[in-house]
């Protein structure tokens, strides 16, 4: 007999329970994850079509348990935000998005101080939020994705570099970049909505 499903119980019962055949189970978890993995995917790709469709492919992926989430190696919502990023990442290379060859600018050796900005959460918010989105759009996906994760999500450095598989010296060092290059971008857009020094 299935447990009854309340906010508190933990995804780690939603996935047996799920697993176990209990539609209310997985409803649960898609209620709890959907929206974060949504606004991280929109912003990442810049498409709310694509973002819908990635949800909808890393949902189905956890139904038939394609991705093969382990909770011993982490916690689910940094495990969908992991499959969402490769997901885009597929997506934009099926579709040559991303003709310019990125370079790395030696993330792990210098890694820059971070500077304190306006959250991005906050600057989405108000009435900045297109000019926001657009020079977000523009920053490299290795900085954007760090960028996201934390300025959104209030991830922290040890969940991105897992999220990334990158070491945690380069999730400072991009954050970093990834801040000064949106700063760069907003104040080419308008010098009030970025005060940097």
């Amino acid at each position: 007999m299935p447990m009854t499903i309340t906010d508190q119980t933990t995804d780690t019962e939603l996935l047996r329970q799920m697993r176990a055949g209990t539609s209310a189970a997985f409803q649960a978890l898609y209620r709890r994850h959907q929206g974060p993995l949504f606004r991280f995917a929109v912003l990442r790709c810049g498409s709310a079509d694509t973002a819908a469709d990635t949800v909808q492919e890393v949902f189905m992926g956890l139904l038939t348990d394609s991705f093969k989430f382990d909770p011993l190696r982490g916690s689910l919502p940094n495990f969908l935000f992991g499959v969402a990023r490769n997901l885009i990442f597929k997506h934009e290379q099926a579709r040559h998005l991303s003709s310019i060859p990125q370079r790395d600018d030696g993330d792990e050796e210098d890694e820059l101080p971070c500077e304190v900005h306006e959250p991005l959460a906050r600057m989405l918010s108000n009435e900045t939020a297109e000019q926001v989105r657009q020079a977000l759009a523009g920053l490299p996906p290795h900085y954007r994705d760090i960028v996201i994760l934390y300025e959104m999500h209030d991830l922290s450095y040890v969940d991105i570099a897992h999220i990334c598989q990158v070491e945690i010296g380069t999730v400072r060092s991009r954050l970093s970049r990834g801040r000064a290059a949106l700063a760069k971008k907003l104040g080419a857009h308008s010098p009030s909505l970025v005060n940097v020094a």
